[in-house]
């Protein structure tokens, strides 16, 4: 979906459409939700400060996010999908990837399809889309943000390595600012750079990512549509009005958000061995500090005890601005399956 949270409020508050508009906070620890394109011209970004984003754009309208709506909205756009096909994995409320190699309809063009299911949402929803297509998740994933907004882009299995040796590297889906930056020190500033170093060099310089980079610039991606995708954690965090510096209030926070993930957990039926404690301090530098117990746990009390030990495992570096619990190592793990030697069969040609 385009611009999701900003466009759902002005689709449903008229008087903010064709206005730059945030969705999220506009005080001093305020983050932007959102942004609606018209006040991405002025470099307002989603995750950018609510004091940023009003720097960038003076006249720009900040709103609260109403999720409950999202979800709602959300739930219409996804029961057209299953209209095409039972393969849809979403990745979050506004995005999903679609399998329609075999579609409900018989239709036999994937850039058709994904036309119609645009035209649909428009139609039925109000909203604009957009898409992209081709024969992996990763190039389809990359494809969606080229004629963003409400446009689509189809790369044939014919065009997928020329596509990705011209892609600029910072482009590459999973790749973030971070290690485009290492990338560029190392003289990869596009997939043919990248292509050019052999599988040594890249586990040398990025570790277990090194093979991943090497298969993906070759057009080498094989994970499927999972309509069901296991859920591996579940967190809860605050950022608070002002920055903490005492140990005693930090736990008077962290007992809220145990409570608060406590809830959660019951929410979704589920426990966890792994709890990690998240701490940003105020200079934004994040450490975590993680603690696996013998069984799973989900009341807040276990929670709290945890994260108290975890606080005090180590000092406390600087002001806190934000604080934050998750669970992992869920119970709803479905047990691996037992392996099974593959047999290659032979033929006579």
């Amino acid at each position: 979906m385009d611009a999701f949270y900003a466009s759902v409020e002005q689709m449903d508050h008229p008087e903010l459409r064709g206005k730059p508009l945030a969705v999220g906070g506009a005080s001093e620890r305020g983050v932007v939700a959102a942004a609606s394109y018209e006040a991405r011209k002025f470099g307002v970004r989603s995750a950018m400060s609510g004091v940023m984003a009003r720097k960038n754009c003076p006249q720009l309208l900040f709103v609260k996010p109403r999720f409950t709506r999202y979800k709602e909205i959300a739930k219409q756009i996804r029961k057209i999908f299953f209209e095409y096909t039972d393969l849809v994995e979403p990745l979050s409320l506004d995005e999903a990837y679609l399998d329609v190699t075999h579609n409900k309809l018989g239709k036999q063009s994937a850039t058709l399809i994904a036309k119609e299911i645009r035209q649909r949402i428009l139609d039925k929803v109000g909203l604009k889309a957009s898409a992209g297509i081709s024969s992996s998740k990763f190039i389809a994933k990359i494809a969606s943000d080229i004629n963003k907004p409400n446009g689509q882009k189809t790369i044939p299995p014919e065009e997928v390595i020329q596509f990705l040796e011209e892609l600029p590297i910072e482009k590459f889906f999973g790749i973030g600012k971070v290690t485009a930056s290492k990338m560029f020190q190392l003289g990869i500033f596009t997939g043919k750079d990248l292509k050019s170093k052999p599988l040594e060099f890249l586990i040398d310089h990025f570790k277990n990512s090194g093979e991943h980079y090497f298969n993906i610039v070759r057009g080498i991606h094989n994970n499927e549509v999972k309509p069901n995708r296991i859920q591996k954690s579940i967190a809860a965090e605050h950022t608070f009005a002002k920055n903490l510096t005492s140990e005693v209030y930090m736990l008077e926070r962290l007992e809220k958000i145990a409570e608060e993930l406590e809830n959660r957990l019951n929410r979704s039926k589920v426990a966890g061995k792994t709890v990690t404690l998240k701490i940003k301090y105020s200079d934004f530098t994040t450490e975590t500090r993680s603690k696996t117990l013998p069984y799973f746990i989900k009341d807040k009390v276990v929670l709290l005890s945890t994260v108290k030990d975890l606080l005090y495992q180590g000092k406390i570096k600087n002001s806190v601005r934000l604080l934050g619990i998750s669970v992992t190592n869920l119970n709803n793990q479905t047990k691996k399956k037992e392996e099974v030697m593959d047999v290659q069969l032979k033929f006579e040609f």
